[in-house]
């Protein structure tokens, strides 16, 4: 097998040049992905209504459940590949590559066959009322038989990554993307299908993206390819691959939960035009937390490889980078958000009411928001040095730890405020947390270099 494609300028090339050239192909895929969810709730929320804007907001925890599964094995995998290649174990490599193929479709039909037997119980345990049932179901149940297509396209996005290929992991984005935003107006305005009309949108540009990623893997000429022999599950190798991709599983899946218990303290509080509130506050957020998680995803591959070769320098110069730039960008966000809430609220409804909701929950949720990227960044490393234990506990420490806590408690003194106040405020106490963790990490990255 030929080497000649390896990325071993991963460490070789200055940190900074990197981070730049994968970082801008990953937030450029990654802002159109958010963008793309602003277009479909905009569609929904003005096209179908502002209870069809709740109900997708129902769906945000099942959608997060589906994406703990999809992650796990997706970043799981492409860091055990970056890990072995920065290693120069190619052939591990490779089989890794199969093995994620395999547990994809594995665990992607499973998961999706189990959901529809019981759809609409989960709903309501996620916070469905009757009046928003049926355009939760109505969403959630295209998008479950399409399930292994979105698990694919997800996973191999993250191997092109790892296996150098920043920007064809790009373009495979940005052209489902376009893809998504045509058909979204033609199925739900021109054929009628509502809410149902994005979903099928959603499944049917990302089948057309996986069929480009299959062909870009299928290139022999690269070190990572896809091939015969590789496809049967290796136990070590899955294990390995799972333990990492332990702790993104268990941050979406912690997500899901938060999300029902906001959902239901949303409902108590304010009712179903409070949920969908939620629905525009968290669209809104999920922007600039999407434009952080391809920072990091850039960052992942670089600390992977070179922590694999043992390059302790560029690892800590690679995620001190990576922080600054995500503190830039939730601090920009910030300003907007508390400067002109009511104006970035106003894209997705013109319900007064529903505005007036929306415009107060961004005000408070957002709060922290100049200390998030910096937590994000560091649960990340940790996860991209294959160190999942940690990274699990500092995802586990904001979300139950105190997020829950917060939500059960802090209504009962300011009602619907205290469920918005409940974001702010585990942000900062996990916040410290982890900056403890990463002082204590990178303090041991300085010891090794002097041994």
């Amino acid at each position: 097998m030929s080497n000649s494609s390896a990325p071993t300028h991963l460490g070789t090339e200055p940190v900074g040049k990197l981070l730049v050239s994968y970082a801008i192909p990953a937030i450029i895929a990654m802002t159109a992905v958010s963008a793309l969810n602003m277009v479909d709730s905009v569609f929904i929320g003005h096209g179908v209504g502002a209870l069809a804007l709740s109900g997708l907001a129902v769906s945000f925890p099942f959608m997060n459940l589906s994406a703990a599964f999809g992650a796990m094995v997706g970043v799981g995998g492409s860091t055990l590949i970056s890990v072995k290649l920065g290693q120069r174990d190619y052939p591990t490599a490779q089989v890794i590559l199969g093995n994620v193929v395999t547990l994809n479709v594995v665990l992607g039909v499973l998961f999706g066959a189990l959901s529809l037997v019981f759809l609409d119980p989960i709903l309501m345990f996620f916070g469905a009322s009757e009046a928003t049932l049926p355009y939760a179901r109505d969403y959630m149940e295209v998008l479950l038989w399409g399930n292994v297509i979105t698990h694919m396209h997800l996973g191999f996005n993250a191997v092109l990554r790892s296996a150098g290929k920043p920007r064809e992991a790009m373009y495979c984005t940005l052209g489902a993307v376009a893809i998504n935003a045509v058909l979204d107006p033609l199925f739900i305005y021109t054929f009628g299908l509502g809410i149902r009309g994005a979903a099928l949108a959603t499944i049917l540009a990302q089948a057309l993206g996986l069929v480009v990623q299959f062909w870009i893997l299928a290139d022999k000429r690269s070190v990572l390819h896809l091939r015969r022999g590789i496809y049967g599950l290796r136990s070590r190798l899955v294990a390995d691959a799972l333990a990492i991709g332990m702790s993104p599983f268990l941050m979406n899946s912690c997500a899901c939960l938060v999300v029902i218990f906001i959902n239901r303290g949303l409902a108590e509080w304010g009712g179903d035009l409070a949920v969908g509130a939620y629905g525009i506050v968290n669209r809104l957020s999920f922007i600039l937390f999407m434009v952080i998680m391809g920072i990091n995803q850039a960052m992942q591959p670089i600390v992977g490889y070179n922590y694999g070769a043992r390059q302790m320098p560029r690892v800590r110069q690679a995620v001190i980078t990576t922080m600054l730039a995500a503190t830039v960008i939730m601090v920009s966000g910030f300003v907007v958000g508390e400067t002109a809430p009511r104006f970035c609220a106003s894209m997705f409804t013109a319900d007064n009411a529903l505005l007036d909701l929306a415009e107060r929950g961004l005000r408070l949720s957002i709060v922290a928001f100049p200390i998030v990227g910096f937590q994000m960044v560091t649960t990340h490393f940790f996860q991209s040095i294959g160190l999942a234990r940690i990274s699990i506990f500092l995802s586990l420490t904001r979300q139950l730890l105190f997020l829950v806590p917060c939500l059960l408690v802090l209504p009962g003194f300011w009602q619907l405020d205290g469920v918005w106040l409940s974001m702010p405020i585990s942000d900062t106490a996990s916040s410290i947390v982890t900056g403890a963790m990463l002082v204590y990490q990178l303090r041991k990255f300085k010891r090794e270099e002097g041994l």
